[in-house]
């Protein structure tokens, strides 16, 4: 399975539901596919989470959420993932630009948390459904990449964040309420 594909099985899963029934449902539909398929779309999964691994990203992940640890990262990404192919790809090229969609902005409002591990269960899920085992291991491998230097700043360092994310700080930060400050 390839990426275009498995944004596809994303996409019909989606439906305008929680990141967590997006990620039960396409748990769902990609265990009926064959099983050589089931495992090929565990790289297009981690190819994915390795597109999304930017200091900016991140940057923004630290500030929807009021904090981001590596964890936290992966599982922002996660939700990232559910959200659709569209988003996510307008998300890693200008993560500011997530200020403008309405569960973000819904988010600042009531200090929910966007994350969700089970999209990185999606495959394992897939697979323990279909054959009754455990993914194989050694079917896929993760390569970071290096991330941009000019971002290794502390994130909650307000004013350099403001300088560089300036709507979702704008969101997050600027109403007394948001995120306990």
């Amino acid at each position: 399975m390839d990426r275009q594909r498995f944004w596809q099985l994303i996409e019909a899963a989606r439906d305008r539901t929680p990141a967590e029934d997006v990620a039960r449902r396409a748990t769902s539909h990609l265990a009926t596919h064959p099983v050589e398929e089931i495992v090929a779309a565990q790289r297009a999964l981690w190819g994915l989470m390795a597109d999304s691994y930017t200091n900016p990203l991140w940057a923004a992940a630290y500030v929807i959420n009021g904090g981001c640890s590596d964890d936290g990262f992966d599982y922002f990404r996660g939700w990232l993932i559910a959200q659709g192919r569209e988003i996510f790809e307008r998300a890693v090229a200008d993560p500011d630009a997530l200020a403008e969609l309405p569960v973000v902005r819904a988010s600042a409002a009531d200090g929910h948390d966007l994350e969700c591990e089970k999209v990185l269960g999606i495959v394992w899920n897939a697979h323990l459904q279909a054959t009754g085992r455990e993914l194989p291991d050694g079917g896929w491998t993760i390569r970071y990449p290096q991330l941009d230097r000019s971002w290794n700043f502390d994130f909650d360092d307000r004013r350099e964040m403001t300088r560089r994310l300036p709507r979702l700080a704008a969101l997050h930060w600027e109403r007394p309420e948001a995120h306990g400050c």
